[in-house]
């Protein structure tokens, strides 16, 4: 490296890479400044609350392991990476073994081979509360972030977020049951901040030169990652893909109790079979999935559903006027509660008829959802409801969200601990307006949350460095419903001067019968869905970064172990799949308008 280029490199990557260049020195034949070995810990050191917690070179076809023994399951590394774990503090002091006490944010970081190396960053979002050991010495965080770069020859990283504890949201509460600021700033938006900053100085200092393209990917809480740092922090990030994105996190995570509330309130504390649930979706299917006079066995439009199942005699016991005499028949008290799960969330526990509102009329609207009667939707009909509507327990995210917004852990489950009392399900005894209130207590704690809604839709700073966004939304997301998203979209447009303005740097695909990552979210285990593939939208965002080519209307396939192929088309958001004639399995019978 010559001193010009050197002093290019520090310029673009600010104070800490100039102290690492001038302690690495130049190298005119572009080796690697720094090696896979233990001199990296002393080598690298970025700031003062860095520092380096573990490094380890794989060679191709070692088991992906920091201690242990192998098995004939562990990953395998796909050819020679080096992987360093970070600490960046300065965590959080508390009593020894609280879920509150944090010794940093954990970054585990995935470096190819140098001659591998492709000059990108493809840095990995997390999913729910995160944690887990990106931080640890002795275990590996993410082989995903390690296939990347073996497979792909990109550097890749994932954040722990500040906390080790995984399945919880025990670490958002200080021992007296007040919120934990430090920590819910880490999840909210630091660590993954420190994420990109200290993976773009350790490629920059690892291979002599600062990579060319860095782009972040992620569902879910890593979807919600993704739109956040393009708020925040756009300056890190050529290009995202954001799938089924977490944003409203405090808005929809509170509403995914709403089902189980409306089992203790409206069916005495006794949940629906999952007989009886998924009797009134494939119902519900089966009354709006017709195209081209055939049965899709999914809905291509769940928001023209206005199935009502208390009208409908086929699933009703013959007590409440009905045709079922199975075991799976439901009364009319059930049915409506399966409208109220449907519509989502109210202040009031009421739920208007499908015919007039079907949960749908607030979502295509420039205006935020959640400010009125209806707090937010609910999943779609026809979507497989076993994880929020279950028989068995409720969803555990949601649980402990309302037992942080209310600052209570009894109202948690059993596995939130804190010193002033564990999660004791307490949850169970809300009312209506007990939940309404849980759902303003968030409202309003967003600055003490870190403002981890991200539900800001000005993007301009990020579309003015040129950075693109890549979506898509499943329409039987079994946990996000993808009105929130498709709420988002519309005031980024309003935002942004109107829908092509938006679409120039950020566009959103809805997928049929897709489900939270799953190829089917549907209740009906039949369905042959066309999905998105791991890698798909990936290349798309690369290509529309590096080349310049828009992405426009993207043709899904699946293959079922019995041969059997369906595709689809999805369109760039506002078009919609239209059917035009012939097979309704095959993708060129539809097209988007």
């Amino acid at each position: 490296m010559n001193p010009m280029q050197g002093r290019r490199l520090a310029a673009g990557l600010g104070l800490a890479a100039t102290v690492l260049l001038a302690a690495c020195g130049s190298n005119d034949d572009d080796r690697a400044a720094l090696a896979c070995d233990s001199s990296l810990a002393t080598a690298f050191q970025p700031d003062a609350q860095t520092s380096v917690v573990a490094v380890k070179a794989f060679s191709k076809g070692d088991a992906l392991l920091l201690s242990g023994s192998a098995s004939a399951n562990t990953p395998t590394a796909a050819a020679d990476v080096c992987m360093v774990k970070l600490n960046v503090g300065p965590g959080n002091p508390g009593p020894a073994g609280a879920p509150s006490t944090s010794a940093g944010i954990g970054i585990e970081v995935w470096l190819p081979a140098k001659a591998a190396w492709n000059n990108r960053i493809h840095a990995l979002g997390g999913g729910g509360w995160q944690g887990g050991p990106a931080g640890s010495a002795t275990a590996i965080a993410s082989t995903a972030a390690a296939a990347v770069a073996g497979v792909e020859g990109a550097v890749s990283s994932v954040t722990d977020t500040g906390h080790a504890v995984t399945g919880t949201g025990a670490f958002a509460m200080n021992p007296d049951g007040s919120i934990n600021q430090t920590l819910w700033t880490d999840f909210a938006t630091r660590a993954i901040h420190e994420q990109a900053v200290k993976t773009k100085a350790l490629a920059a200092a690892y291979y002599g030169r600062p990579a060319r393209w860095a782009y972040w990917e992620g569902g879910s809480t890593g979807g919600r990652q993704g739109l956040n740092l393009a708020l925040n922090h756009p300056e890190h990030y050529d290009g995202m893909v954001a799938n089924y994105p977490a944003i409203h996190w405090t808005r929809f995570i509170t509403s995914e109790l709403y089902p189980q509330i409306v089992y203790q309130r409206d069916l005495g504390g006794t949940p629906l079979s999952k007989a009886q649930v998924d009797l009134v979706s494939n119902a519900a299917i089966s009354a709006c999935d017709t195209v081209g006079g055939t049965h899709l066995g999914y809905l291509i439009d769940p928001a023209a559903c206005r199935y009502n199942p208390v009208q409908d005699a086929a699933v009703l016991c013959a007590a409440d006027g009905g045709s079922n005499t199975t075991t799976a028949c439901v009364s009319r008290l059930q049915a409506q509660a399966l409208n109220k799960i449907w519509y989502g969330m109210t202040s009031d526990g009421s739920v208007p008829d499908p015919a007039t509102d079907n949960g749908w009329q607030q979502v295509i609207a420039s205006t935020l959802m959640g400010n009125g009667l209806q707090r937010w939707t609910g999943l779609t009909r026809g979507t497989n409801l076993g994880l929020l509507a279950g028989a068995q327990t409720e969803f555990t995210i949601a649980s402990d969200l309302v037992a942080l917004e209310l600052e209570d852990p009894t109202l948690a489950g059993t596995s939130f601990l804190n010193a002033k009392a564990n999660g004791q399900a307490g949850w169970k005894q809300l009312s209506y307006a007990q939940l309404n209130n849980a759902y303003e207590r968030g409202l309003a704690l967003q600055s003490q949350f870190a403002n981890i809604n991200t539900d800001n839709p000005d993007l301009s700073a990020y579309r003015n460095r040129g950075g693109k966004i890549l979506t898509w939304h499943g329409l039987a997301d079994e946990l996000i419903a993808p009105q929130g998203t498709i709420n988002y979209y519309h005031r980024v447009a309003a935002a942004m001067g109107g829908m092509a303005n938006a679409q120039s740097f950020f566009r959103l695909y809805l997928v049929p019968g897709q489900g939270h990552g799953t190829p089917n979210g549907t209740s009906n285990p039949n369905a042959i869905i066309p999905a998105v593939a791991a890698s798909q939208m990936y290349g798309l965002l690369t290509d529309w970064v590096e080349k310049g080519t828009a992405p426009d209307q993207v043709l899904l396939s699946t293959t079922t172990s019995a041969g059997t192929t369906r595709s689809m088309p999805v369109c760039v958001y506002p078009k919609k799949i239209t059917y035009q004639g012939g097979d309704v399995g095959v993708g060129a019978s539809y097209g988007c308008s």
